[in-house]
């Protein structure tokens, strides 16, 4: 598939997606003969990776860790020791992801709070003018 396909599938933007590529963390898997980047699933599930960290704040560098880790799970064969090795890499990544999503829950309860006072705030402000 084409990027614009990519972008729209990914809800990320081509100028986003071509970062990604400047940055090294998705190559597209091929060129068509007029020289257009033609992305497969696994590009796009790779992508999908990408988006999912970035609201978590995780660093380019992380997503890059992360993903070389989880490439080199599937692709090679590896001794026991190395593959026990990267799923130790991956789950430090499973931990960081829950911590942020547990800090974003409270951050989304307060914002919940915060807004249920304001609609408070009105009612009272409008019940006050009739």
């Amino acid at each position: 598939m084409q990027i614009g396909e990519v972008a729209a599938r990914t809800e990320l933007s081509l100028r986003t997606i071509r970062h990604y590529e400047e940055t090294g963390l998705v190559v597209p898997s091929a060129r068509s003969r007029g020289g257009f980047r033609l992305y497969t699933e696994a590009d796009a599930a790779r992508l999908m990776v990408i988006r999912r960290m970035k609201p978590l704040g995780f660093t380019l560098d992380q997503m890059r860790d992360l993903l070389d880790a989880t490439d080199r799970l599937d692709a090679e064969q590896l001794t026991r020791d190395e593959r026990e090795a990267l799923l130790e890499r991956v789950r430090g990544y499973e931990q960081g992801a829950a911590e942020q999503v547990a800090k974003l829950r409270v951050q989304l309860v307060r914002a919940e709070e915060f807004a249920q006072t304001l609609r408070e705030r009105v009612e009272r402000s409008r019940d006050a003018a009739v």
